[in-house]
């Protein structure tokens, strides 16, 4: 200072060196940070598609072995320099949905031999040219509408069509149709003999998903009647519909499985039992219905009625998750039939408001629902469901649900 007096205040730590904002962890701290952000960002993003590869692998590796097999068939048995459509027509079937895959072979064998047929009778009669053209490929497609309307089937008709007709010889015609049958029968004995889906694995997936829903939904239920007010919060609709998505796969899978059961040698000799578990399925839709009615009727009871309501409700939903996490496990359907018994039996049987009463028989459609889901049978469980507790009640007895089946090494459920 110009008077020579130092500043007031502790001097300086000269052994200390000032902490700037210039320093390299200053500079380096934020986008490290940023860094570790980005990082988790992008493996939850990741995640995902990691699980999607990791579910389809097994059945890229079969269609790309499978390809493989038809190619070389059709080089070595049938003497064709260049087969691509043996290849081709074994990726075209396999690539298809679990317990799809041999339907998806015959709907398109059955479009290629439209598309020829149609082809081959134009070129014969009337010739080439952009008219045969149009007009065989829209006769090949009609004829595959005819032989069922897939659309696998009907875009196979139109360009073996094409392919006919822009040759201008019924010899590709010929030489393809060889091609598919070997493609076709190298996706059948792929599908079905050697790596055939599993029907009630299939439909033990279904089944677990669509309950895991209803049992979230029916949760969000016994919530809402405990604390929300005059009206049900919109998260607990938008659950309970979102239910119905579950809800009809497991009715395409309960059609996917009666179709493996009958076209599968493996499981040819457990058909009934695989239909038996079937018809128990469908009981998951009434099942769903029913808790959609229930929280509708729920929605407009009082105070009293919620309260009476709610525990039932909640206790449900907690048999519905232990159902869901194995629902053809003998001791978990035992529990769930006892359980649902013990909740019968905790309804009102009289009310004096009629909108409880029409919610508690609800509960009561619920339970029976559930009863004949896990193998009750149907006047054994209405009587359970109905019984006044004072009178007491036998257990009830349950189908045995079948065992899985044992697993070979190469087969994956």
């Amino acid at each position: 200072m110009p008077d020579g007096r130092t500043p007031s205040g502790p001097a300086p730590d000269k052994g200390r060196r000032p902490h700037t904002g210039s320093s390299p962890a200053g500079w380096f701290g934020p986008w490290r940070a940023a860094a570790g952000r980005g990082l988790r960002r992008t493996a939850r993003a990741g995640r995902p598609a990691w699980d999607r590869l990791t579910d389809k692998l097994w059945m890229l590796l079969q269609q790309s072995a499978g390809a493989t097999i038809a190619w070389w068939l059709a080089v070595t048995v049938a003497d064709h320099p260049q087969p691509i459509f043996a290849p081709i027509t074994t990726l075209v079937a396999l690539n298809a949905a679990r317990g799809e895959r041999g339907t998806n072979a015959v709907r398109f064998v059955a479009g290629v031999l439209a598309g020829i047929l149609v082809a081959e009778v134009a070129i014969t009669f009337v010739g080439t040219g952009y008219g045969v053209m149009a007009g065989a490929t829209l006769l090949a497609m009609l004829l595959a509408l005819l032989l069922g309307g897939e659309r696998i089937t009907i875009a196979q008709a139109a360009v073996s069509a094409v392919l006919v007709v822009a040759t201008g010889t019924v010899q590709s015609g010929t030489e393809r149709i060889l091609d598919v049958l070997l493609g076709v029968a190298v996706a059948l004995v792929f599908s079905q003999l050697l790596f055939p889906v599993e029907p009630l694995a299939l439909l033990r997936r279904a089944e677990a998903a669509a309950l895991a829903d209803l049992a979230d939904a029916l949760h969000l239920t016994a919530r809402a009647l405990r604390h929300e007010g005059d009206h049900l919060s919109e998260w607990t609709w938008d659950h309970l519909r979102s239910v119905y998505g579950h809800l009809s796969e497991v009715s395409r899978t309960r059609v996917l499985t009666s179709r493996a059961a009958r076209h599968s040698p493996l499981w040819w000799g457990r058909g009934p039992l695989i239909a038996r578990e079937g018809e128990y399925a469908t009981r998951l839709d009434l099942l769903g219905n029913g808790c959609l009615m229930l929280t509708r009727t729920a929605e407009d009871l009082d105070a009293h009625g919620r309260a009476t309501v709610a525990p039932v409700v909640h206790d449900l939903a907690t048999v519905v998750t232990a159902l869901a996490l194995a629902p053809g496990d003998p001791g978990v359907r035992r529990y769930a039939a006892d359980r649902t018994v013990e909740l019968a039996a905790a309804v009102p049987e009289e009310a004096g408001d009629a909108r409880l009463a029409a919610a508690c028989e609800t509960v009561r459609t619920v339970l029976l629902d559930l009863l004949l889901f896990v193998g009750a049978d149907g006047e054994e469980a209405a009587h359970a469901v109905r019984t006044d507790p004072r009178e007491g009640g036998r257990r009830l007895e349950l189908a045995e649900p079948p065992p899985a089946a044992r697993r070979l090494p190469f087969r994956r459920r």
